[in-house]
């Protein structure tokens, strides 16, 4: 069904063009914009008045006639198809398929802008996700539904890691901690990135054979700016149809939401609207709030949404706006340490910023091991002091410290260099991760471990002794 047509532009300024107000037009409608040259092209109501519609055209304004333009209002918002053939699809920031194989054979669309998980509806998160990375595993762990972005810089391989996360995300079984249950599905979402950025995420998925498995959302930095805040909507309206429609446990990876940020401040400054922090909207926190708000589990349905955004923190300033507020409203942050990175530890993840909050309610005895918080407590409390002796020898120096002292730096080297660093492709078990952190633990003194049960010294610390050994070669 058609909607009203209308002739004439008011005002063309960059992607936005102004037209007469219609009736009935909704914000975020979808609009057709016909002219002489290109023919039709598809925007949205980004604004409205009593006397005008402000109308963000998807792509470039080449061609526009403010006299032979014709507008339609199509009288929807904007909608994308899902069905089962979902999976394996490559699709642009709008939700075109790209890849060649069509569109998807189905009859059912859903509105891109989502709604709201009702706070009531909302079931919460309590289950273990194994990430096969001990850094994140045993000290800053995922929970099914939890919304846990990834900050790091620009150079930093934080694209490495969300990959590594992609290909060894595991659901695992209550008990022992050991048994798999079934993969995670996949939603993987680039705005703003570079063809060699998106190129290394598509490959990988095919070599590791988890492309079937994977639905993908491509907005390159050549796109227009708007097509970058529409991918991340249409990406999370792919993810709430097999979670909560086919009952699939679906991880979203988002990168880089940096991008997504920079293009809303962009629209913003082109719409004349009155800058906040650093040029951006002052809209910019719900903004944010209505993408990763759509991560969740829902009473009543089998299937589950968990989100990994990824952003590159501007010179990183973590207290930059873009890191500050989606801190704000994500259940922690996993943050990427040039530093480390820079001695060759993989993955360089923060020991002290790095956090999770959701963490304490998915471990433990029936769900990881008993001794998981002990662990993880123990060993945040080490490498904080490692840090203080650190600075203090650097005034000074190494000799003058106590023996003390000197162990505990001796535990920060092995600490980075046997439970942090890991390979890319090493999938450790949370088992294998709690073991080697009990084998860094022995590098202090007994009396020292004052965050750790008694019972618990005598049942993992014995054994990593006895395995202490096998990790005194360097880089181990």
């Amino acid at each position: 069904m058609r909607g009203v047509e209308y002739r004439g532009l008011t005002r063309i300024e960059g992607p936005v063009v102004i037209t007469r107000r219609s009736r009935n037009v909704g914000f975020n409608e979808v609009v057709a914009v016909y002219d002489r040259e290109e023919g039709r092209r598809l925007g949205r109501v980004v604004d409205m008045s009593e006397d005008w519609t402000a109308i963000q055209i998807f792509g470039s304004n080449t061609g526009l006639s403010a006299d032979d333009s014709r507008v339609e209002f199509l009288g929807k918002p904007m909608e994308l198809r899902v069905g089962p053939g979902l999976l394996g699809r490559i699709f642009n920031g709008l939700g075109e398929p790209i890849d060649g194989y069509g569109d998807i054979f189905s009859s059912t669309t859903l509105d891109v802008n989502g709604l709201p998980i009702n706070p009531y509806a909302r079931t919460y998160p309590r289950d273990f996700i194994q990430t096969g990375i001990s850094a994140i595993d045993g000290m800053n762990t995922l929970i099914r539904g939890q919304k846990l972005p990834i900050f790091s810089g620009n150079g930093l391989p934080h694209n490495r890691l969300a990959a590594q996360i992609v290909r060894q995300a595991r659901i695992i079984d209550t008990g022992a901690g050991t048994s798999e249950a079934e993969p995670f599905v996949i939603v993987f979402c680039a705005m703003g990135v570079k063809y060699d950025v998106a190129r290394f995420f598509l490959d990988d998925f095919e070599r590791t054979g988890v492309l079937a498995n994977v639905v993908v959302f491509l907005s390159l930095a050549d796109a227009p700016s708007l097509e970058r805040l529409v991918a991340p909507r249409c990406a999370l309206t792919a993810a709430e149809y097999l979670a909560y429609e086919k009952n699939m446990h679906v991880l979203v990876v988002m990168t880089d939401m940096t991008n997504y940020c920079e293009a809303l401040r962009e629209v913003s400054s082109i719409r004349g609207e009155v800058p906040s922090r650093k040029g951006y909207p002052g809209y910019l926190y719900s903004d944010l709030a209505s993408l990763y708000e759509r991560a969740g589990k829902i009473n009543g349905s089998g299937g589950s949404i968990t989100q990994i955004p990824i952003l590159t923190m501007p010179n990183d300033d973590i207290s930059h706006p873009i890191p500050d507020l989606s801190g704000y409203i994500t259940e922690g942050q996993i943050v990427l340490d040039r530093e480390l990175f820079q001695r060759g530890v993989y993955p360089p993840v923060a020991g002290l910023p790095s956090l999770s909050r959701l963490m304490k309610d998915g471990i433990g005895p029936g769900m990881t091991r008993e001794d998981h918080k002990d662990v993880s407590s123990q060993l945040f409390a080490a490498y904080s002091r490692v840090k203080q002796v650190r600075n203090l020898a650097s005034i000074i120096g190494e000799e003058e410290l106590s023996e003390t002292d000197k162990q505990y730096l001796k535990f920060g080297e092995r600490f980075e260099q046997i439970f942090l660093s890991q390979s890319e492709y090493e999938n450790r078990d949370i088992g294998r991760t709690l073991d080697l952190g009990w084998t860094v633990l022995t590098e202090i003194p007994r009396d020292e471990l004052l965050r750790v049960n008694k019972a618990y010294i005598d049942k993992y610390l014995i054994p990593a002794l006895a395995s202490r050994e096998q990790f005194s070669a360097p880089g181990r």
